[in-house]
């Protein structure tokens, strides 16, 4: 099975997914992180391809980059300043040739995030 990667936001606050949140991934190197590659959420809060597909994927250390203020802001929630949660890196290991699912569960003011399936 080769590997590969994908996510899923849902927006905890207002019940639904989390439509247009940009995303970054970046792979670590030694004390350096390389942007591979920049989505944004489609209307299930999913990006519309897998993050990392089985061609691309290798095993590392990578981090999610979620910019959550700005989809917070774009959904109307009231800025406070600075806000509580505005840019939200999420930094795992893959270790094998498997499906890694990260989700991210967001509200203005707290997060989770789980390996899921």
């Amino acid at each position: 099975m080769a590997g590969y990667l994908t996510t899923h936001v849902l927006d905890t606050a207002r019940g639904c997914p989390a439509e247009g949140l940009k995303i970054e991934l970046f792979a670590l190197v030694g004390e350096g992180r390389k942007l591979l590659k920049t989505l944004v959420t489609n209307e299930d809060g999913r990006t519309d391809a897998q993050i990392l597909p089985s061609e691309e994927f290798a095993v590392g250390t990578y981090e999610l980059v979620f910019h959550a203020g700005d989809y917070l802001t774009a959904t109307g929630v009231p800025p406070e300043a600075p806000r509580f949660l505005d840019v939200i890196p999420l930094r795992f290991g893959m270790s094998e040739q498997s499906h890694y699912h990260v989700p991210l569960l967001l509200s203005p003011f707290g997060y989770s995030t789980y390996r899921g399936s």
